[in-house]
């Protein structure tokens, strides 16, 4: 009897084993979302480049030109905490033709604009005070964590549909999500400058003078979902 009993208990778990491995109905899809947002703030990265024959006085020179940017930066009244500067360089040069050494000083600074409407008087002073290199400009957006989870959401609800759509046909419904695997990113469009030269007419009038399209962020989540079919 106990031998039965044992059995048909082996038998039974065998069985439970091999519903248990038995793969469930599941379609795959890829869900994607896209926002597009406009941008509300800049990253611009600006420069001081100084050359000439002595390293101490070319070094010299060059502080003493960022600290004319510096207080150009100060008169803007931009947040401390978003100015900051990034490289600092004193570099020898060998001129092969005169067999003697030059110097490179630079010095750059990152600035977080975060109203583009003072962008253009920003950068007129700091060419005035003496910054000769531009060598990043980026938009960015205050909201863009925001944007990225409606991308998701959107993406989401864009592969719910296709799989609805594919299924629709096999009499069958669309259950529970078994997988999600995310895929989200930004993209950053580059700026485009307009002219510098202005109509005489509106210099006449006063009128600011603008040199950015800002165009817009492209916000994008791609998500492959697994849904098990009812």
């Amino acid at each position: 009897m106990k031998k039965a009993i044992f059995i048909l208990a082996f038998v039974a778990s065998l069985t439970l084993q091999a519903q248990e491995t038995q793969p469930l109905p599941q379609i795959n899809v890829i869900g994607e979302g896209k926002i597009k947002v406009i941008p509300d703030q800049a990253f611009i990265t600006v420069s001081v480049e100084t050359k000439g024959n002595n390293a101490k006085d070319v070094k010299k020179q060059n502080d003493m030109v960022v600290e004319k940017v510096v207080q150009a930066i100060k008169r803007s009244n931009l947040p401390k905490e978003d100015v900051q500067t990034r490289r600092i360089s004193l570099n020898p040069q060998y001129d092969y033709d005169k067999k003697k050494y030059n110097y490179n000083a630079t010095q750059s600074i990152d600035i977080l604009l975060k109203d583009l409407n003072v962008y253009d008087g920003l950068i007129e002073s700091l060419v005035d005070a003496g910054i000769n290199g531009i060598s990043n400009v980026e938009f960015r957006s205050s909201k863009l964590e925001q944007h990225k989870s409606e991308a998701r959401k959107e993406a989401m609800n864009d592969a719910k549909r296709k799989a609805q759509d594919y299924v629709s046909v096999l009499n069958q419904k669309v259950g529970k999500a078994y997988t999600i695997s995310d895929n989200t990113q930004v993209y950053f469009q580059p700026p485009m400058y307009q002219s510098m030269r202005m109509d005489k007419g509106v210099e006449a009038a006063g009128e600011p003078r603008e040199t950015l399209a800002i165009g817009e962020i492209l916000v994008t989540a791609n998500v492959n979902v697994s849904f098990i079919l009812d």
